[in-house]
């Protein structure tokens, strides 16, 4: 059965919770990953910078870079080359603004902390940037998506590369899901 049809059986109740529990179990692995790869808890602590000049340049600007490709990719070609089978319309379609931020907040945050935080601070660059694309299987048969998805994975990569601050990617994330919800909360 594809995946389009699986979440056209489920109830939108039963994909929020789907896409929360899958988010509590990627922040779950990164807390327990972090035991066993991080000798010490300032290691993980030591990834997390209040530096506003760094989260807006490296974290909001760069967000808001990737959301205005992303619209004019929307713009330009035809839906089914950025459909990625429903689930972002059902997620974010009959949602409130607040809703969508915390959707957007515990995505970013769970996603980042294991890819950037623990992947990519113990395994490198490449390989969480490449482990977080194919998370994002139901791309795999749209290369629209797929490679929009590779690219902005190695572009986030590369920011903690920069910066080395979970707060600057957590931001760049947040930012692209959050106003990607609300647009897609919006259209027609």
């Amino acid at each position: 059965m594809k995946q389009k049809d699986l979440i056209k059986q489920m109830s939108d109740k039963e994909l929020q919770s789907s896409l929360i529990l899958s988010q509590f179990m990627l922040f779950g692995l990164a807390i327990f990953l972090s035991f066993f790869l991080f000798e010490r808890l300032t290691d993980w602590t030591s990834l997390f910078s209040w530096n506003v000049k760094q989260i807006v340049f490296y974290g909001v600007i760069p967000g808001l870079i990737i959301v205005i490709i992303d619209v004019i990719i929307m713009y330009v070609l035809p839906k089914k080359y950025y459909d990625d089978g429903g689930i972002n319309e059902r997620i974010f379609k009959k949602r409130s603004i607040f809703s969508i931020f915390i959707i957007a907040l515990v995505v970013s945050i769970s996603e980042e902390l294991l890819f950037r935080g623990v992947i990519q601070t113990t395994f490198g660059y490449i390989i969480a940037s490449s482990i977080f694309a194919l998370i994002h299987v139901r791309y795999l048969r749209k290369p629209v998506l797929l490679i929009s998805i590779i690219l902005i994975s190695f572009y986030i990569g590369y920011l903690f590369e920069v910066t080395g601050n979970l707060l600057v990617t957590i931001t760049t994330h947040f930012i692209v899901d959050f106003l990607l919800g609300i647009i897609i909360r919006h259209q027609k």
